[in-house]
C-alpha cells in the first residue's frame, strides 16, 4: 500500500503544540480535544430512544456527550441515511436490504416501535412512526453545535457512499470548523475519504477476536492489523499513517482481547484509542483507569457520571 502524508503525525505535532500554543483554527482544536476524554453517544443515546433517532440524537445532545455516532448507508437514489444494518427487519417494519430502497421509500417505514415492542419499561408512543434520518437532516437540526462520529458502513453495498459523504461533509462546512470524525472496518474505505479530502481526521476501526486456525491466539476482523497479541510498534505506525485513532472492541464474548499495555502501545504510536461499545459502569471505569481516549456507549449519561 501507498503510504499517504500522515494525519497521525499532524495530529502528534498539534498535541504537542497545543500546550504552548492557542489553536489557530477550529480543525486544530477537534484535534486538540482528542486529547481530552470523549464521550461517544453509540447511534445517540440508543439505550433510551430507538436508535439513529432524532430522539436518541437529542438526548445525547442534551446531556453534552462529544459526539453523535452513526452508522451512514446510501438509498437507491443515492441519499445519506443514518441506518446501522445492512437489512431492514430489526429495527423497522421493512424487509429486504437498506440500498435497495429509494429515500422515499424508506421514509415510509416506522423505526422505533420496535424499540417499544423490546424495552416495554422504556416505551414512549413519541417513538412509534419514527422515520429513517437522512444525514442532511441530522445536519440541519444540530448543525455546528454537535460534533459527529460517522462510519462509512459496508461501503461495498454502498457504492459512492464516501464521495457523497464528502460532498455533504463540505457543504454543511463540517470538516475546517472541526465539527466530524470518519470511521471505519473499511481500510480502503478511509483512504478513499482522505484522497477526497485530507484534513478529514480518520478512525480505524478494528475487530479482535479468536483465531480459528490457531488456538490461542486473537486475529483482526479485516486483517489491517495482526492481533493484540502479536501487534507491534510497526503496526501502529501505518495505521497513524491515515488516522488519528483506533476504535477497537473491548470484549468477545465477555473475555476481554486488549490490555492496558495495548492502549498504551497505540498511545505511543499517534493513535487516540476509542473503545465500543461499553455499557457496564464497572467496566467504564476499568477503562477510564486504563487512560483510553474515549468510549462508545448507548448510556452516555452513565459515562458522563463518571467523568464529570
Amino acid at each position: 500500500m501507498q503510504r499517504l502524508p500522515s494525519l497521525g503525525a499532524l495530529s502528534l505535532g498539534l498535541f504537542a503544540a497545543a500546550s504552548s500554543v492557542q489553536a489557530q483554527t477550529p480543525l486544530e482544536q477537534q484535534l486538540k480535544d482528542l486529547e481530552s476524554f470523549q464521550v461517544i453517544a453509540h447511534r445517540g443515546a440508543s439505550g433510551h430512544a430507538p436508535e439513529s433517532s432524532m430522539a436518541a440524537l437529542e438526548l445525547a445532545h442534551a446531556w453534552g456527550a462529544d459526539y453523535l455516532e452513526l452508522d451512514i448507508q446510501m438509498t437507491s437514489d443515492g441519499e445519506l441515511v443514518a441506518f446501522h444494518d445492512d437489512t431492514l427487519e430489526r429495527t423497522s417494519n421493512g424487509e429486504g436490504h437498506i440500498n435497495d430502497y429509494s429515500l422515499a421509500e424508506l421514509k415510509e417505514l416506522d423505526t422505533g416501535s420496535w424499540f417499544n415492542e423490546e424495552n416495554p419499561a422504556l416505551a414512549n408512543e413519541a417513538f412509534e412512526g419514527a422515520h429513517i434520518l437522512t444525514l442532511e437532516e441530522v445536519f440541519n437540526h444540530f448543525g455546528q453545535d454537535a460534533r459527529y462520529y460517522l462510519e462509512t458502513k459496508s461501503p461495498a453495498l454502498n457504492p459512492g457512499v464516501e464521495e457523497g459523504l464528502v460532498r455533504r461533509l463540505e457543504a454543511y462546512d463540517m470538516i475546517e470548523t472541526g465539527r466530524v470524525l470518519i470511521q471505519s472496518f473499511d481500510q480502503e474505505s478511509l483512504l478513499k475519504i482522505h484522497d477526497l479530502n485530507a484534513d478529514i481526521p480518520l478512525i480505524q476501526l478494528v475487530w479482535y477476536s479468536p483465531d480459528d486456525e490457531n488456538e490461542g491466539h486473537l486475529t483482526e476482523w479485516t486483517g489491517v492489523t495482526p492481533g493484540p497479541d502479536e501487534i507491534t510498534d510497526a503496526d501502529f505506525q501505518a495505521v497513524a499513517d491515515y488516522a488519528v485513532g483506533l476504535g477497537t472492541n473491548y470484549l468477545f464474548d465477555d473475555e476481554p482481547v486488549i490490555t492496558e499495555a495495548f492502549v498504551h502501545q497505540a498511545q505511543e504510536n499517534g493513535l487516540a484509542v476509542h473503545v465500543y461499545t461499553v455499557n457496564d459502569a464497572n467496566e467504564m471505569q476499568r477503562l477510564l483507569d486504563w487512560g483510553v481516549d474515549g468510549l462508545f456507549t448507548n448510556y452516555p449519561d452513565r459515562l458522563l457520571e463518571l467523568t464529570e
